[in-house]
């Protein structure tokens, strides 16, 4: 069992959340439970599968929560270019949010890694 609350990507995962949150907060309250919906789940279930993971029992087992984590910021680095492109965010709020969550994304990979050797 591994102490999340000490694992830096968990700590950027839960950062980012904050961040994404705020971003969402100036979307037009058409897009509330659309768009905005999703991405606020993925980007909570980033931070919340690292925190499951490390609770489990193996490696194996923290290792695949890893893997649902590393899904979920995928999925949100899609949802991020389809609200620049849709121009509901900003190229800047953009690539801010991009770039830390592909910063995720390699830190998710490294410590699964890390945890198979």
């Amino acid at each position: 069992m591994h102490n999340f609350k000490d694992l830096k990507v968990w700590q950027k995962a839960m950062d980012l959340a904050v961040e994404v949150y705020r971003a969402m907060s100036l979307l037009p309250n058409d897009e509330k439970f659309g768009l905005v919906s999703q991405i606020k789940r993925c980007t909570i279930s980033i931070s919340s599968n690292i925190a499951e993971g490390a609770g489990r029992n193996t490696d194996l087992q923290f290792k695949h929560f890893l893997n649902i984590s590393q899904g979920s910021a995928f999925e949100l680095e899609t949802q991020l270019i389809i609200s620049n492109r849709l121009g509901l965010i900003s190229d800047e709020l953009a690539k801010s949010l991009l770039e830390q969550t592909t910063e995720i994304q390699k830190m998710i990979y490294a410590l699964g890694r890390k945890l198979t050797n």
